[in-house]
Order: structure tokens, then sequence, then C-alpha cells
């Protein structure tokens, strides 16, 4: 691979956090799946204008017992993906929380993205909307895409923009080093095999 990306995805307990990165890294869904403890990651490699790019996803624990293991692994990370559950408003409302919890580990200008999930329930189910994500977007400066971990919709298109935008920016900084999280992959190739699953 050409490049290697750090992205830590964080959000309250029961947003779809381990769905999401399960249907991006491997491309299934389970309904069934058993609240995260502490931290999982997976790796996707993307072919990006014919460059590799070797995404390392971190999904992190939502529960606040939790949060000092989970602090811990958002040093080096090369963008924050943040997740909101449609249906449940306090999730939306905690985003800025996550932000400045966030902020104390990595830089201002860390690249981060909002996905508000389960887009494939009814209508009547949603409590966030088009309005709260155009708000925050505008408050914020952070995209809001609607994804569904269920049926996939987004989910791919969400981690194939934040690559492009790494991309970019590395291109503006003029590297071409896989990046300075190289090091603490190697180190958990011992995890690898401890975390990885198959659905």
């Amino acid at each position: 691979y050409n490049y290697l990306f750090k992205i830590v995805i964080i959000g309250d307990s029961n947003v779809g956090k381990s769905c999401l990165l399960i249907r991006f890294a491997d491309d299934c869904f389970t309904e069934n799946y058993i609240t995260t403890i502490g931290v999982d990651f997976r790796f996707r490699t993307l072919n990006i204008g014919e460059k590799n790019v070797k995404l390392q996803i971190w999904d992190t624990a939502g529960q606040e017992r939790y949060r000092t293991i989970t602090n811990a692994y958002y040093r080096g990370a090369d963008a924050i993906v943040l997740v909101a559950d449609s249906t449940d408003m306090k999730s939306f409302e905690d985003i800025p929380d996550w932000l400045t919890e966030v902020s104390k580990y990595v830089p201002e200008d860390t690249y981060k993205i909002l996905l508000i999930n389960k887009s494939d329930v009814s209508d009547e189910e949603k409590v966030i909307t088009e309005e709260h994500m155009k708000k925050f977007q505008e408050e914020l400066g952070i995209i809001a895409i609607e994804t569904s971990a269920k049926t996939g919709h987004n989910v791919d298109e969400a981690f194939i923009n934040i690559t492009k935008h790494l991309l970019e920016k590395k291109t503006e900084e003029g590297g071409t080093d896989p990046g300075a999280a190289t090091g603490s992959m190697l180190s958990m190739e011992s995890l690898k095999e401890k975390y990885e699953n198959t659905c």
C-alpha cells in the first residue's frame, strides 16, 4: 500500500458503530452484535486514483466505564468518525461532548465526519431531521451523512469521502510516507487474531 491512515469511530452506545465497521470492512451485517468491550479494529484497503490506501479503523466502546481505555486509541488518528442513531435524539445531542473529549487527544484540524446511522428505518421513527444535520454542518463545519449499516446505504461513500480528504491533505503536505500510524500498526499485529472475526 502507498498510505496507511488510522480512523477512529466514536459515539454513544447502541448507535451502530460496530455494525458500520463490519459493514465497511467485511460487507456483512448482524442484528445481534455484542456490545464492544474496550476497542475492536479492522483493516480495509481502498484503491483511490491509482493509490492503494490501507485504512486501520478502530471501533470504540460508547459506555462511560470504558472511556479511560478508549481515550488512548484517539492518539495518532488521521480522522474521527462520529456516529449518532437517527431514532435517538440524545445520541445526536451528545456529539458535542464527544468532540470535546476527542479534542484533548487529536489536533484541531483532524478530519471529522458525522454519520447518522439507521437511515433504513421509517420516517416516523426518525427524530434527527435533515434540518438538524444542516444546522450541525453549518455550526461546526463537519459533514453529516445518513447511513445504514443494515443496508449498506452510504457506508462505503462515507469512508471513501474520508480517504479522499486524507489523501488530498497528504498531497498538500508533500508526503508519500505511509505515516506515523505504521509504527503503531506493527505492534498491533499480535492483537489482530484476537480481535478479528468473520460473519
